[in-house]
């Protein structure tokens, strides 16, 4: 497999970076993952401004434009020879001395990565959730960026154990938060609700997608902090990520639900099947 690290194009296992790289260090790095549909990369312009605004934040420097991504996706498209893929774009501090400063980072990593995926299904999938014993923790800054802070997820999949069920966080105080890897969504008498993101959850770039098409098609949406008991009481429950897309949950720690069956779900995600081969952005 080919990857682009800094400019160029290399075998992934001739890739090397410095051990003094601070998203090694120190774990101070983001990243975006995104899903390729016939060589369109889905909602990417959102994907770069949430990067973006989180590479601002701690002084990292180093903006990328549509342009400039789209060029390297081309690149690795087309020696990788895929067609459909999902990428991850990671950028970390870069190298700089063995102990932690607060200057301005003037070269980052910059890593792209990926891999084929067979060709996007046109129903949608579904699968079991779990809600976690441990707690979601509270995000580094003001907002959870997709850093490279990872060990509470690990921690919650090493809790549930098996990779077919999405475990469900709640945060410190008994709100439904997010999964591990997703964001929430449930239904109950034509109203769909999510947690707010002050519960400490990600923004998700699908999760966003998700409430402008809500916006778009007249769904009534309702946002803000819930306990597990209206989760648990919801006619419909679906979680949202940016390569599994939009898929059902059927069950959660033994009660049942429609999963790919829901109705609300299957109109979200029939819009989704639309637009996914085009748009560059949620509002485009």
């Amino acid at each position: 497999m080919f990857i682009y690290l800094n400019g160029d194009i290399v075998k992934d296992k001739e890739a090397a970076i410095s051990p003094f790289d601070y998203g090694y260090l120190y774990g101070i790095g983001f990243f975006e993952s995104f899903r390729i549909y016939d060589g369109h990369p889905f909602l990417l312009d959102d994907h770069l401004d949430r990067l973006n605004k989180a590479l601002q934040e701690v002084h990292i420097n180093q903006r990328f434009t549509r342009a400039s991504m789209q060029s390297i996706i081309e690149r690795l498209l087309n020696v990788n020879g895929w067609q459909h893929a999902s990428f991850r774009l990671s950028v970390t501090a870069g190298k700089g001395e063995p102990a932690l400063r607060t200057l301005a980072f003037e070269e980052p990593t910059i890593l792209v990565y990926g891999g084929p995926l067979p060709e996007a299904p046109m129903e949608l999938q579904e699968k079991k959730a779990s809600v976690l014993t441990i707690r979601r923790n509270s995000p580094e800054g003001s907002e959870r960026w997709k850093s490279h802070h990872f060990l509470n997820n690990l921690l919650a999949k090493q809790e549930i154990g098996n990779p077919a069920v999405e475990g469900i966080f709640l945060d410190q105080f008994g709100h439904v938060a997010e999964g591990i890897t997703s964001n929430i969504f449930w239904v109950k008498g034509n109203t769909v609700y999510t947690p707010s993101v002050d519960t400490g959850i990600l923004n998700g770039i699908t999760r966003q997608y998700v409430l402008s098409l809500c916006e778009k098609r007249g769904i009534t949406v309702e946002i803000g902090r819930y306990p597990l008991s209206a989760l648990l009481e919801a006619e419909e429950i679906f979680m949202t990520n940016s390569v599994q897309e939009i898929t059902g949950i059927h069950e959660v720690d033994g009660s049942s639900f429609p999963g790919k069956a829901g109705q609300i779900t299957n109109e979200l995600f029939k819009h989704y099947t639309q637009d996914r081969n085009e748009l560059w952005t949620r509002n485009g």
